[in-house]
């Protein structure tokens, strides 16, 4: 079990690492965005756009994205980072999309599941 705990330790802070990265770009780009720690103990970016509204980006590793909601255009792979930061700085900077935001909810073990037989 503490290996499984010590796994799940250097994943939070290597999410902490790519959203302190995304935050400092988007800070020189003159977007607000702070570090913060969701109500279920995962990293996130408070992420302000352009009309004042802020939406949490968080850090999906099993699929190297960034997301902000469960649309397919609230998401980028941060494998390219400065392609990243464009993404989101655009998003912020056209402004969130309308509504509440929604959860990416990938369930990989159903995944798993699907291919045993």
């Amino acid at each position: 079990m503490q290996t499984s705990k010590t796994v799940k330790e250097q994943q939070r802070a290597y999410a902490e690492r790519l959203l302190t990265a995304l935050g400092k770009e988007l800070a020189r780009r003159e977007i607000t965005a702070v570090l913060v720690v969701a109500q279920d103990g995962r990293p996130a970016l408070d992420v302000t756009d352009s009309r004042c509204r802020m939406r949490r980006v968080f850090v999906q590793l099993p699929f190297c994205w960034f997301y902000w909601g469960d649309q397919g255009d609230e998401r980028v792979s941060f494998l390219q980072m400065p392609a990243a930061v464009d993404r989101v700085e655009q998003a912020a900077r056209d402004g969130w999309n309308d509504g509440e935001q929604r959860e990416l909810s990938i369930d990989l073990n159903k995944m798993i599941d699907a291919y045993r037989g």
